[in-house]
């Protein structure tokens, strides 16, 4: 077979891109090795995630809220394998929705692990043991990327996990130690924490979400300690032995000569992602990489080889489902003679803890490290009439102006629903609207998007009405 273009992985970025290609009017073919479309983000990562984080949610309410609300409960309990089962379902409609599109748009699904020959011809290995072989005019690379475990971690999938076992525990941990503080540990361990789990947290680094603006760190730590999370910053894991029945983590403060030890039922190590090219062929195609194994791309996603791009985690940026879409539509967009754009400072990050946290552009450290002139406008949640009705009152709205232009730099969020309420910051910045755009827009009352308004009327002149 003979393709317009051929995608290699079928994860947001992978499957978007093949939609696109197909939308204008491309011959597309799009491979994937495992059985299910949707790559880590649709069968071991965002979605499932979100399932297990919103079952948690619920629990902890029931548990801790209910009767608060005047509902009492007897006899609550967790039924963890309920949970997994309704998170797998979620999952299978969610891919199954997936196979649909791909027919839809006429886009040939091929199974098996895809690696190149040559420039233009892609082999594809099948689970039976048979290979076929294709040709292609032109390919995005979109494999994606795979947990980085240090080999002295000595992960056995069992006591040592990384988020993909996380996402199948069939029994809630009485403890559990979380080697990272980004995104993905922080996640599943408040999963966890919610459930009941002693959560341990070990962070080299001496803040939570080191890539969001500080407040936020701040703000989302304190809500995470008030689930019972401990937190050891400036910290870092030495060793991990498992046994059958648990796992001992041994600890050095960072900068000293100081250990400890930590047991616990479980080990999560969610310390980053590395991209994954691996039995890709790549030095077949002539495709570059640098020196840490991501595929090296232009402003228009292409590689050294003219007719192949790459998107994703497999390239710079931040390894973030909505950025790799952005980046498949980009590249199929520019295959097809377009002239797209992605501006990169307005993609935002999310992290689905609860209070959420969520920010787009730049964060306040970043500012003051390039020298922009800037000013500040923050809002507490505590403030606002509806979230003192859902007892949702932990986090802040903050809001970063240009101090002599008062356009708006960076919005950041630790909240409820923050995740659906940056979208009106990414809006804004996207049309380059000032803080007193922002304090200007009616917001319907009550609801917590006024947080966002009177941060921004802070950021104006320091007028916010509730506070």
């Amino acid at each position: 077979m003979k393709y317009d273009l051929t995608v290699i992985g079928s994860g947001p970025g992978g499957y978007v891109a093949a939609i696109r290609a197909a939308q204008l009017g491309m011959k597309t073919a799009i491979i994937e090795r495992y059985n299910t479309l949707g790559g880590t983000c649709l069968n071991v990562g965002c979605i499932p995630s979100k399932a297990l984080l919103d079952s948690s949610e619920h629990y902890h309410n029931a548990k801790e809220k209910f009767e608060l609300h005047g509902i009492k409960l007897t006899g609550l309990k967790v039924d963890m394998p309920q949970m997994i089962k309704r998170k797998n379902e979620v999952v299978e409609q969610t891919v199954n929705g997936l196979s649909f599109l791909m027919k839809k748009n006429k886009i040939d699904v091929l199974t098996g692990h895809g690696s190149f020959v040559d420039a233009h011809t892609i082999s594809i290995a099948k689970a039976d043991g048979t290979t076929e072989t294709i040709e292609t005019e032109k390919a995005i690379i979109a494999t994606g990327s795979k947990p980085i475990v240090p080999g002295n971690f000595n992960y056995d999938k069992k006591r040592v996990i990384t988020s993909t076992e996380a996402l199948n525990i069939q029994d809630v941990p009485k403890r559990m130690v979380v080697v990272g503080g980004g995104v993905i540990g922080l996640e599943l361990g408040s999963v966890f924490a919610r459930l009941g789990t002693q959560v341990e947290v070990v962070e080299f680094l001496d803040r939570i979400i080191p890539g969001m603006d500080g407040d936020c760190s701040k703000e989302l730590m304190r809500a995470l300690k008030k689930l019972g999370m401990q937190f050891h910053l400036r910290h870092m894991v030495t060793d991990v032995k498992a046994s059958k029945k648990d796992v001992a983590i041994s600890v050095q403060k960072r900068d000293s000569e100081e250990t400890f030890t930590i047991n616990a039922d479980y080990c999560l190590v969610a310390i980053g992602r590395r991209p994954y090219t691996d039995n890709l062929g790549l030095d077949k195609a002539g495709v570059a990489t640098d020196d840490k194994g991501r595929i090296l791309v232009d402003e228009h996603l292409q590689t050294n080889v003219s007719h192949i791009y790459a998107i994703g985690d497999v390239i710079r940026g931040a390894m973030l489902a909505h950025k790799a879409e952005e980046e498949g539509v980009f590249a199929a967009e520019i295959i097809a003679g377009q002239k797209p754009h992605i501006d990169y400072n307005l993609i935002p990050g999310v992290v689905y803890t609860w209070p959420e946290v969520a920010g787009v552009g730049k964060t306040e450290e970043q500012l003051k490290e390039e020298g922009v002139p800037y000013k500040v406008g923050k809002f507490p949640f505590k403030a606002l009439g509806r979230a003192r009705a859902s007892t949702d009152t932990d986090g802040m709205v903050k809001v970063i102006a240009h101090k002599e232009t008062d356009e708006i730099l960076g919005v950041h969020m630790v909240g409820p629903r923050t995740a659906d309420m940056i979208a009106e910051a990414v809006a804004l910045m996207e049309f380059r609207a000032s803080a007193e755009d922002a304090a200007r827009m009616s917001h319907a009352h009550p609801t917590y998007t006024e947080a966002m308004k009177e941060a921004a009327l802070a950021a104006t002149d320091n007028r916010p009405i509730h506070i």
